[in-house]
């Protein structure tokens, strides 16, 4: 059986399949990235719900594995060389397990670098200026009488979002007819912005038919209704 005990979050959180992929995170954009790529691809894998509530992100068992105290993080305890391989940031995630299981990600070297050129465009762009209009549309944000801030977001997730509309007049997909690690990085994020953080008609969603016409086939996929819900938020803690 594989030995996890090296890593401090698995006392916290032990393995019941020590086997298996360790993911550490929640059903946030970020988060899901990462479980719709586990299920898209089928690896053996074993989530734990990190509770913000308890503010478990800071503890130190999750620090020794990311000391960025964000989710997700993944414990492979098959990683390179047979050894054990600790990883957080999701693009690198999606990255790693993408040549993993040599899926959802263009083998030619071209196609690479322009598929990791999409994925930093979410991770650059896609995620930040979205979570920002999250903040000031509906969490504290939403009580400054000054709407600037509010609306310098607003338009720059409008750009962003005639970046992706402009890409995908023409293709299924950001990379064509290939499903890419860079539609799992973008899609949990553009759902996001219209559902939870209720912004939908703040950016004029409705002006970019292409982005919601592939929203819908991503959320159509089977693995993505599953990964949008891993780890349960109804995880009882250990």
């Amino acid at each position: 059986m594989t030995d996890l005990s090296a890593f401090p979050i698995t006392k916290k959180r032990p393995a019941r399949h020590p086997d298996r992929i360790q993911l550490y995170s929640l059903p946030t954009p970020n988060g899901v990235k990462v479980s719709i790529m586990l299920e898209e691809t089928g690896l053996a894998y074993e989530p734990h719900l990190v509770s913000f509530e308890t503010n478990e992100q800071m503890s130190p068992e999750f620090l020794s594995l990311n000391p960025n105290n964000k989710i997700p993080a993944i414990i492979d305890p098959n990683g390179p060389g047979g050894k054990p391989l600790p990883l957080f940031e999701s693009g690198a995630i999606l990255v790693y397990l993408a040549d993993k299981a040599g899926k959802f990600m263009p083998q030619d070297p071209a196609g690479r670098y322009e598929t990791l050129q999409w994925l930093m465009f979410q991770m650059g762009g896609i995620g930040p200026m979205f979570g920002q209009v999250g903040f000031f549309n509906k969490f504290a944000g939403k009580e400054y009488e000054d709407k600037r801030p509010r609306d310098r977001y607003i338009a720059e997730s409008r750009r962003l979002l005639g970046v992706l509309n402009q890409r995908l007049a023409d293709r299924k997909w950001l990379m064509g007819d290939a499903y890419t690690i860079a539609d799992m990085a973008i899609f949990p994020w553009v759902r996001n912005l219209i559902g939870y953080y209720e912004a939908g008609e703040l950016v004029g969603i409705a002006d970019f038919p292409h982005v919601t016409r592939a929203l819908d086939q991503f959320l159509a996929r089977p693995a993505v209704a599953r990964g949008l819900t891993i780890p349960s938020r109804d995880a009882a803690p250990v």
